[in-house]
């Protein structure tokens, strides 16, 4: 059973407060806002307003929302059926829709021009990477890079490109379809992984010509990718995780002999990534009270206990590197990467647990800038957390139960 504690907050975001202004300039605040189709909008049609508010997406049992970042009221809500999930494409402004025909793209309607902040209503653009079974959205160093677990085709493109319409692509193609994941690097270097239907064993690099540079396979299981200081690429396994850093793969073991990091946050601010740990294998479902913190310099993994448990959506990353921890306990844990120690808990919302099914909807975690994110879909709110001063500064109580929550910073 779920049990929650009521939170009323008032006070505004403290990152925030200066924008009052930009909910007088924004239209469209509940249906389907801006055009119904098409590439994004012109930056003619949008209103200069002093800094554009960040954006919230949220995703429910049929369709997708665009919430104002510092009112919560909702900007743009478009039908679409299916399980769709949501990652920021990585220029500020627009979102990746992972769908059943392919990867969409969500424009939020803020962006800046690198003096001038604009704010439009949102629209869902005719933008779209067809494909089968649409996997991990990774963003790094200005790429965007899309990874189809139906094909194993691997889509690259500069995210800036999505404010012209259709961007051009560079494609790679995996040695075979799976699940997958892969990122490139600044010197065109591209980490990806291995596997097929029956098994996922590891990780290969290419160069910039598509010659391969590293292999390695002692990885079973491998899942998720984080990027940190140096650019140094984590790819998580259930023995460990794997690091490619200066033209080297190295492998981290777990400190049991089954140790999953399945998923992982990170930082450009750390050389440390925030991974989970589940330790029993035969669980169908475990309940881990334990993170990893992977530091690429030293190759050495560290395990915090948390006294709590949590969720695959419950990672992220503060703005100087903390690690951050959703838990079950209903607060969010900030843990300080470099000693491993929880240095504060911040209650959000009350205490809940983990669904069987990984589809269905828990408490969520988004950070943007110093603003955490966190929706609580048992009383259908979401909460703005000052991640520094260590309170709630804002709630807002949506008229759809949220799931998947992302955002984009205008």
């Amino acid at each position: 059973m779920h049990h929650r504690t009521s939170l009323v907050r008032s006070s505004p975001i403290r990152l925030l407060s200066a924008l009052a202004v930009t909910g007088l300039l924004l239209t469209g605040c509940g249906g389907t806002a801006g055009p119904a189709a098409g590439t994004s909008p012109s930056a003619s049609a949008a209103a200069t307003v002093p800094e554009a508010a960040p954006r919230i997406v949220t995703t429910y049992d049929g369709g997708i929302q665009v919430l104002d970042g510092a009112s919560f009221k909702v900007l743009g809500d478009y039908p679409l059926a299916g399980f769709n999930r949501v990652n920021p494409a990585g220029d500020g402004r627009h979102v990746i829709i992972s769908t059943t025909e392919g990867f969409k793209v969500l424009d939020t309607g803020v962006w800046t021009d690198g003096s001038t902040h604009h704010a439009q209503d949102p629209a869902m653009t005719d933008i779209v990477f067809p494909t089968s079974k649409p996997g991990h959205v990774v963003r790094h160093d200005g790429k965007t890079i899309l990874f189809s677990d139906g094909t194993g085709e691997i889509s690259i493109f500069n995210s800036a490109d999505l404010a012209k319409g259709q961007p051009e692509v560079q494609t790679h193609q995996a040695e075979e379809a799976h699940h997958g994941v892969a990122v490139e690097l600044a010197n065109g270097e591209l980490v990806l992984t291995l596997g097929n239907e029956d098994s996922r064993p590891g990780i290969v690099v290419l160069d910039k010509d598509g010659k391969e540079i590293a292999r390695n396979e002692d990885c079973p299981g491998v899942h998720g990718e984080a990027t940190a200081e140096g650019e140094a690429v984590v790819i998580g396994c259930q023995t460990g995780v794997l690091i490619y850093s200066g033209g080297t793969i190295t492998k981290v073991a777990s400190p049991t002999e089954y140790g999953r990091i399945g998923n992982q946050a990170g930082s450009d601010e750390s050389a440390v990534t925030l991974g989970d740990y589940k330790k029993d294998k035969d669980a169908e479902l475990e309940r881990p009270e334990q993170i990893s913190l992977i530091n690429t310099k030293t190759k050495e993994l560290a395990l915090v206990d948390l006294g709590t448990s949590y969720s695959f959506r419950s990672l992220a990353r503060g703005p100087h590197g903390e690690a951050l921890v959703l838990g079950t306990d209903g607060s969010l844990h900030v843990i300080d990467p470099d000693t491993a120690k929880v240095t504060s808990s911040i209650p959000v919302v009350g205490a809940w647990e983990e669904p069987l099914q990984w589809q269905q909807p828990r408490p969520t975690v988004f950070v943007n800038d110093h603003t955490a994110f966190v929706t609580d879909p048992a009383t259908n709110t979401i909460h703005a957390v000052d991640i520094e001063a260590g309170t709630v500064t804002g709630s807002g109580t949506l008229d759809q139960t949220p799931n998947e929550l992302t955002g984009v910073t205008g």
